[in-house]
């Protein structure tokens, strides 16, 4: 893949000098063109549709080929990453060839991400966007959208050629889970919709199941490794997700964070050894009170700490999102965590901050707007999400329930475990199995034993995702690098270091790699530079 690529980013060669900086000492007309490329690159990437449905054909890719070379000059990282994204899954990643579970189609929930995490194709179907009962035009959109599985899953069968036994072996269970969706949605939708409706969810019912019973009987024939390697996981981070790192960089930090964790709870275990244990929530009624006072403690203490500006739509955005109760022998490891207290689990949804930002202050680049392809995004939002966790309890948060911060290293520890055991199987070093064995027995207290389709939810993903397993840790650390520039910057200057001009700046140059958001930050490219120079 590095060879190939060689000559494809020479195609593409990218010019520095007119990357937009917050100093914004680029052109307007240099912008105007870079965004016009972006919206033609966007247009491009949609497949064309076959049938109905996104083509995901070989002949397909191999007839827009010289279309994707066309660019003279990519002006802007990020374009440059989503284009190297696009060639490394056409070569690579390939997941409409060695990944069933890139077929999946229906959602019923929204991502805490800015988009879908793991590779997804161009037709899905957000149930979570319709209103019940449905309206005639509701009706109508969900039979246009619901019209692309059958086409789509006969193509998956012709396209399915590759040989990921654990991809394969596990992404059965994606397609039966649209089968699920589809039973749900009958339901709930009755008998009081067109017949043109009903038909649509029966052709779409059909076509999962056939592709279900085909995937299970291609199945004994699986073999082969899931991984992509260590050199291409090298790759794919540098020069697609924009993270500075090496595989091989990346176990050592993973393994360190891994080893912190652990230290660390040990030490809060000592100091907090003579206070009374924490007790789980045992009642709906005790949760929801435990929820909305995290929630509270949450915002009181963003605000009074002036660790980030507080729009009006935060308060919200977690209301929406306390949870429920859960009774103790069905509760995996995160909700383990938050029927103690939640509000270590809350503060990492600080994505859900993210997104109605996203929504009601939309950034004013184009580029920028929405979601990254690929999960291009990964560094800044996990890496965010998990930084923030122990960031705001060395702020403070936990001040007055000193028990919470044992939480939080066991959830660092848990991120470390799962993202180590995902580094290891993209280097086919371990099967997806027995990386999950390092994810379960290095989470502290054995509360990733407890129920285990989130062990196997995790692990699928990040070896559908390379680099997403890890993103939570490197993203964290080069969050804390960038916090680290930020600060020292403002000292050299003799200015007062202000967490919340942090948080605000972050902010508003959006969800980016962290690797960008520095140098706009600080004006330090070296992180960019070097990738250029790989």
């Amino acid at each position: 893949m590095a060879a190939q690529n060689r000559s494809f980013q020479s195609a593409i060669a990218l010019s520095v000098s007119c990357l937009i900086l917050a100093s914004g000492t680029a052109k307007a007309s240099t912008h105007d063109d870079l965004v016009d490329l972006f919206k033609d690159w966007r247009a491009f990437e949609s497949p064309p549709l076959l049938d109905g449905a996104p083509d995901y054909t070989a002949e397909r890719f191999e007839a827009r080929q010289p279309e994707f070379l066309a660019p003279e000059q990519v002006d802007w990282h990020l374009v440059r990453a989503e284009m190297n994204g696009y060639d490394f899954n056409r070569q690579v990643l390939k997941p409409w060839e060695r990944d069933p579970a890139f077929y999946k189609t229906l959602w019923t929930y929204r991502s805490d991400v800015p988009a879908h995490e793991g590779p997804t194709h161009h037709a899905v179907v957000e149930l979570w966007t319709y209103e019940f009962p449905l309206s005639d035009s509701e009706q109508d959109r969900l039979i246009d959208e619901l019209s692309v599985i059958p086409p789509l899953f006969k193509q998956a069968k012709k396209n399915l050629t590759g040989n990921a036994r654990d991809l394969w072996v596990t992404g059965i269970r994606d397609i039966r889970q649209d089968i699920e969706n589809l039973k749900a949605l009958n339901d709930r939708v009755g008998n009081d919709v067109s017949t043109d409706l009903q038909r649509a969810m029966a052709l779409a019912f059909a076509a999962a199941e056939e592709l279900v019973a085909w995937l299970e009987t291609e199945s004994p024939k699986k073999t082969g490794p899931s991984g992509i390697g260590k050199d291409n996981y090298t790759w794919y981070q540098q020069n697609v997700h924009l993270v500075p790192l090496t595989w091989e960089d990346e176990v050592r930090l993973l393994q360190r964070e891994l080893d912190r964790a652990w230290s660390s709870l040990k030490l809060e275990e000592q100091r907090n050894r003579d206070l009374p244990p924490m007790v789980a929530a045992d009642s709906p009624e005790e949760y929801d009170a435990q929820a909305l006072e995290a929630v509270d403690r949450i915002m009181r203490f963003l605000a009074e700490k002036e660790i980030v500006t507080v729009a009006d739509y935060m308060r919200p955005a977690l209301l929406a999102h306390l949870g429920a109760y859960v009774p103790e022998e069905t509760r995996h490891f995160f909700w383990i965590t938050a029927h103690y207290d939640p509000a270590p689990l809350f503060t990492h949804f600080y994505h859900w901050f993210e997104l109605a930002r996203m929504d009601t202050e939309p950034h004013p680049s184009p580029i920028r707007q929405g979601a990254l392809l690929y999960n291009i995004f990964d560094s800044r939002n996990e890496g965010t999400a998990t930084g923030v966790e122990e960031m705001f309890m060395h702020a403070g948060l936990y001040e007055d329930s000193p028990r919470s911060r044992e939480l939080v290293w066991i959830l660092l520890a848990q991120r470390a475990a799962r993202g180590l055991g995902s580094l290891y199987a993209h280097a086919n070093q371990m099967t997806m199995e027995e990386a999950g064995g390092v994810h379960m027995e290095w989470t502290p207290r054995g509360w990733m034993k407890t129920e285990k389709e989130l062990l196997i939810f995790e692990q699928h993903l990040y070896l559908r995702q390379p680099g997403y397993g890890t993103s939570y840790v490197t993203g964290k650390y080069l969050l804390e690098r960038t916090l680290a520039d930020y600060a020292k910057q403002a000292e050299d200057r003799g200015e007062a270091f202000q967490l919340k001009d942090f948080f605000d700046t972050l902010n508003r140059i959006d969800s980016i790699p962290i690797s960008l958001a520095r140098w706009e930050m600080t004006g330090l490219d070296d992180e960019i530079r070097t990738l250029i120079a790989e």
